[in-house]
């Protein structure tokens, strides 16, 4: 065996647990064994009885119930997570300062809930005691989200609150904001975190621990595993699949690629490359319906537009995403010459689906529900308990006592990371309601835009985009999607609207959102810090940089579509009729076909340059709606269609002339 051979191997769930920790700050814990493993999972537990209780059984003031689900998460992540990311070496070990540090911080929250009439009383005039409280609170959040979350979001909530007392607001008046009212750190992020997206993060864990990751590997492998390039294929539709329940692009990265990516590069696929469709794919996955990364359902909450509409609009725009890296795939494959996998390998699809399909009910159960009128909370829940009843069909899969914990204590734990983010980011959006920010900056846009060079139709908009794009990928590099979402949808996102308006355009608050969720969920493998391409290199062993470039390119679409969303808001199926979105659906599709031709070059044969821009422009023609960019569009993917028939066999040619 040589060298190379060593390292394409499958991962083995320890290798699994430690690659996605040295990406996934969220996944860097301690480790318990016995009596303390016991411990921490009854406060995960209690946690957990808490979240069902208050959301299903009893009605608590907002205020009361945020706090209390930030106090309990507090004590709990001190215990879970170390100061630094060396401090998960030692095995039951707690240093006492945690424990302090947990303790003061969830009395801090605590205080608000004992003492909530009393606070809310006061109104801004609070007492020094309240202000200390408030203090102490919000930088004991803060250290714990640096340990779990990361630095960066820590810089840009800092630098939001020294802007506020640069604007000359008082110590008092910005500890009340941010502590003790619904529009700071207990804010809209933290309501939907604590009562929509926490159980979809249980029944993530539910599903996970039914085994259905890897029927979804087999059922990918039983569609597309015989074509060429299968492996690449499978990771894609594995990919897409998973992220209906994962909301994670490192995690999901790291799941099925530990799986998929060895597989690629033993049939012929370049490390760079396999690793690049595995992040592209896996990335991907939060915008995928029915069950979207955390954001879509804080994109609910914001706009005020019902969940089940958000996932239905955002179906066209995931198949298009996935189409065009499966395409791309097809064609790099064709290029290269490469097989599928042994006809012995593949599972069969039928047998698959009799053994196994149950697992899908699931997510049928939480479609069904949502569309008959349950709100998204009590969906979930009927979920979870349809993922128990099936997973008791099949020996392999039914959950023991041991894996019903485990499951809870997952879901819990996994909440803490996203619950964080959400309370920073409440920071942010805090100082922007209490300053008027985000008026500022439209009124900075304005003066942009009537600069001479800026002045030609429609310009004013694209300015807008381009700034809300760059500014989401930045910030997503170093701070979670969700974070990065509320951040820009409550700065830029109005500002959008507004420039829109200046241009003469509408343009639907749920296409200025959804073009914040794209650009911040694309972060994830836009070099220079793009963390699922890192991931996805790692198990590869491929170059990181080359990896975030090559999952770039494949992930492209994701880059144009919600410029679409904006100039033409049919994409997302916003007043279009039945037979406008079959036309979307036909034309898009085509339009993907020449845009992965003209990208990879390939199409029957090797596409010339003038060919590949020609296929490339017919593509972008065809993705936008309207006629005569259809038309146009369509025109040139035919010649190009023509030309390459024409060279892959020229003896049909000179029978037509003869």
């Amino acid at each position: 065996m040589t060298h190379h051979e060593k390292h394409d191997h499958v991962l083995n769930e320890q290798e699994t647990e430690e690659l996605i920790a040295q990406f996934d700050r969220e996944s860097n814990v301690r480790k318990f064994t016995g009596t303390r493993d016991l411990i921490v999972k009854c406060l995960l537990l209690i946690f957990t009885a808490y979240v069902l209780w208050v959301t299903l059984f009893i009605s608590l003031p907002e205020q009361v119930r945020r706090s209390a689900f930030l106090g309990i998460l507090i004590f709990i992540g001190y215990i879970l997570y170390p100061i630094h990311r060396g401090g998960t070496k030692r095995i039951n070990y707690v240093p006492w300062y945690d424990l302090v540090l947990g303790t003061i911080g969830t009395l801090a929250f605590f205080y608000y809930v004992v003492n909530f009439k009393t606070i809310v009383a006061r109104a801004v005039m609070l007492q020094g005691i309240d202000i200390a409280i408030g203090v102490i609170g919000i930088i004991i959040l803060a250290e714990l989200c640096r340990r779990v979350v990361g630095m960066p979001i820590l810089v840009v909530a800092t630098g939001f609150i020294t802007y506020a007392f640069a604007s000359g607001f008082s110590m008092r008046r910005v500890i009340h904001q941010l502590f003790y009212t619904t529009d700071g750190i207990i804010g809209t992020p933290i309501g939907v975190c604590s009562t929509f997206i926490v159980l979809f993060i249980f029944l993530a864990s539910f599903l996970e621990k039914s085994g259905i990751a890897t029927f979804f590997i087999d059922l990918a492998n039983s569609v597309a595993g015989f074509a060429s390039g299968g492996p690449a294929k499978v990771a894609v539709i594995a990919s897409a699949l998973e992220g209906m329940y994962s909301g994670s692009s490192v995690a999901n990265t790291v799941g099925s690629g530990s799986v998929t990516i060895p597989v690629m590069k033993k049939i012929g696929y370049k490390p760079e490359f396999a690793a690049a469709v595995e992040a592209a794919a896996s990335t991907g996955g939060q915008i995928m319906p029915p069950i979207m990364g955390a954001a879509a359902f804080l994109m609910a909450e914001l706009t005020g537009i019902s969940y089940p509409v958000i996932a239905v609009s955002a179906i066209l725009p995931a198949v298009l995403y996935f189409t065009g890296i499966f395409l791309m795939i097809h064609f790099e494959a064709k290029k290269l010459g490469l097989k599928g996998l042994p006809k012995e390998s593949i599972p069969h699809f039928g047998r698959l689906l009799l053994t196994k399909g149950y697992l899908f009910l699931p997510v049928i159960v939480l479609v069904a529900l949502m569309s008959f009128g349950f709100t998204p909370a009590y969906a979930a829940c009927f979920a979870i308990l349809t993922a128990i009843v099936v997973s008791m069909f099949r020996k392999e899969t039914r959950f023991t006592f041991q894996s019903f914990i485990e499951a809870l204590a997952a879901g819990s734990r996994n909440t803490i990371g996203v619950a964080l983010a959400c309370a920073m980011a409440g920071i942010v959006v805090g100082i922007v309601s209490l300053t008027g920010l985000g008026q500022t900056l439209i009124g900075m846009l304005t003066h942009i835009v009537n600069i001479p060079f800026f002045t030609l139709t429609h310009t004013n908009l694209l300015v807008a985009l381009v700034i809300t794009m760059i500014s989401c990928l930045i910030l997503g590099m170093g701070i979670p999607t969700t974070a990065n979402y509320i951040i820009m949808a409550t700065i830029t996102a109005p500002m959008v609207i507004r420039a829109g308006q200046e241009a003469g355009i509408t343009v639907p608050l749920l296409a200025a959102h959804m073009f914040v969720f794209y650009f911040g969920i694309v972060a994830d493998i836009t070099p220079p810090v793009a963390l699922a391409a890192y991931a996805g290199a790692a198990i590869a062993k491929s170059n990181p940089i080359k990896t975030g470039v090559t999952a770039t390119r494949l992930a492209i679409t994701a880059f144009l579509i919600p410029y679409i969303f904006i100039f033409s808001p049919s994409m997302l199926l916003i007043d279009t009729s039945p037979f406008q979105v079959i036309q979307i659906v036909i034309t898009s599709c085509i339009g993907m076909f020449g845009l992965s031709a003209g990208l990879e070059g390939y199409m029957f044969k090797k596409v010339p340059l003038l060919e590949r821009l020609m296929a490339i422009t017919g593509g972008f023609l065809l993705i936008y709606p309207g006629l005569i960019t259809d038309l146009l569009g369509f025109s040139l993917i035919a010649v190009v269609i023509a030309l390459q028939l024409i060279k892959k066999n020229p003896k049909s040619v000179l029978k037509l002339k003869s």
